[in-house]
């Protein structure tokens, strides 16, 4: 058992984080993939406002990776992380919008 402990250790810190790191970015690829396919036409709209709120969640990350006063990769990939979530978040709020404004009835 303190052998599992050992390698289990060394997976997560050892010198290959890179492999470790890769490796639980693509099985995130796979299950979001096979997630967003999964879903019913009808919860299309809701699964987009989710991840509109993801992308929120990215800018917190985004900048708390800016935050540091030395400017360096970090602040600058922060920065633009930053960027672009904003206009994701936006833009898909905006999309979000127009599409529950088709399914109202019109009044007349």
């Amino acid at each position: 058992m303190e052998q599992v402990a050992e390698l289990a250790g060394q997976v997560a810190h050892g010198p290959n984080d890179f492999w470790y790191l890769l490796t639980v970015f693509v099985l995130a690829v796979f299950v979001g993939f096979y997630v967003v396919w999964s879903v019913t036409p009808a919860l299309h709209s809701p699964l987009m406002a989710v991840t509109n709120a993801v992308s929120s969640v990215i800018i917190v990350g985004a900048i708390l990776a800016a935050g540091p006063d030395v400017i360096g990769p970090s602040k600058i990939l922060g920065f633009f992380a930053v960027l672009l979530a904003a206009v994701n978040i936006f833009g898909g709020f905006l999309v979000t919008q127009r599409m529950l404004a088709m399914f109202k009835k019109k009044g007349k």
